[in-house]
C-alpha cells in the first residue's frame, strides 16, 4: 500500500512554503512510515488545504488527524517517553504556534505588499488576465476579513510583532540549552516548532519576525539542528512554473 504526503517541496528559501507540510514531513519520519511526496493540489480534496495524506485508498487531512492516523494504524505514540504534565505543554505549545504565530507570519507573507509581491503572488501565475487580478484581490480580501474576525487584524503591525516576540520568546525559555525542547530527542511538538519557527526566520521576505527569531541563538542553532535532521536527504518533484 502506498503512503504519499501530499504538500510542497522548497520554496521562500525554505524546506517548503508551508509550515504544517514541514510539521506533518517530520512527523511521518519520526514514526517510521514509508511515504513518497507529491504537489498538492488543493482542488481535489474537500478542505481545500494541505498537508493532506492518501494511505492507500484512505485521504487525511489536516495535519493533527495525519498524526493521529498514524499513531493509531502503527500503535505507536509520539510523546509516549513524556510525563502527563510535558504532553500538555507540548500541545500548548503547538497551539500558540499554530492558532497564533502561524497567522501573524501570514499575515506578514500575504497583507504586507511589498511580502506578497515577492511570494505568494507567484502563486497565481497560472492564472490568465484579468481573471488572475480579480482573484488576487477577492483572495487577499477574504484572507484581510478572516484576520479581523480572527483578532490579529484589528492590531497595528507593532502590536503583532510584540505578540509574535513573547511567543517566539517563550519557545527559547522552554528550550534553554536543550537540544529539543523535552531532552535529547525530538519529539511531535518540535515538529510543529519547527515548521512555524522556521517560516518565521526566513530572510526571504522582509519582516520583523526573522530578527525576533534570530536574537535567541539557541533557536538558530534549533532550527539547523532539527534541518540537519530531518530534511538533509529531503526531495520534492518539481512544482508547475
Amino acid at each position: 500500500m502506498t503512503t504519499t504526503l501530499f504538500g510542497w517541496g522548497p520554496k521562500f528559501d525554505l524546506r517548503g512554503p508551508s509550515p504544517c507540510v514541514m510539521k506533518s514531513d517530520i512527523q511521518l519520519q519520526m514514526l517510521g512510515v514509508r511515504f513518497e511526496r507529491a504537489i498538492a493540489d488543493l482542488d481535489s480534496v474537500p478542505k481545500h488545504k494541505a498537508p493532506y495524506v492518501k494511505d492507500g485508498d484512505q485521504l487525511i487531512e489536516d495535519s493533527t488527524f495525519i498524526r493521529a492516523h498514524f499513531e493509531q494504524k502503527l500503535d505507536k505514540k509520539l510523546d509516549a517517553r513524556l510525563t502527563r504534565e510535558q504532553r500538555a505543554a507540548a500541545w500548548a505549545i503547538e497551539r500558540m504556534l499554530e492558532d497564533r504565530l502561524l497567522f501573524i507570519m501570514v499575515h506578514e507573507r500575504w497583507l504586507e505588499d511589498v511580502n506578497f509581491d515577492k511570494g505568494p503572488r507567484s502563486f497565481f501565475a497560472n492564472i490568465p488576465e484579468p481573471q488572475r487580478t480579480s482573484v488576487i484581490t477577492r483572495v487577499r480580501d477574504e484572507l484581510r476579513q478572516m484576520m479581523v474576525r480572527h483578532g490579529l487584524g484589528r492590531h497595528s503591525r507593532g502590536e503583532r510583532m510584540q505578540l509574535a516576540a513573547r511567543d517566539i520568546g517563550a519557545v527559547a525559555d522552554m528550550l534553554g540549552d536543550k537540544d529539543f525542547l523535552f531532552g535529547a530527542e525530538p519529539t511531535a511538538a518540535d515538529a510543529a516548532t519547527f515548521g512555524v519557527l522556521a517560516s518565521c526566520a526566513t530572510r526571504f521576505f522582509e519582516s520583523p519576525l526573522s530578527a525576533l527569531v534570530e536574537r535567541h541563538d539557541s533557536l538558530v542553532a534549533y532550527l539547523r539542528r532539527m534541518d540537519a535532521r530531518f530534511f538533509a536527504d529531503v526531495s520534492w518533484p518539481a512544482m508547475a512554473a
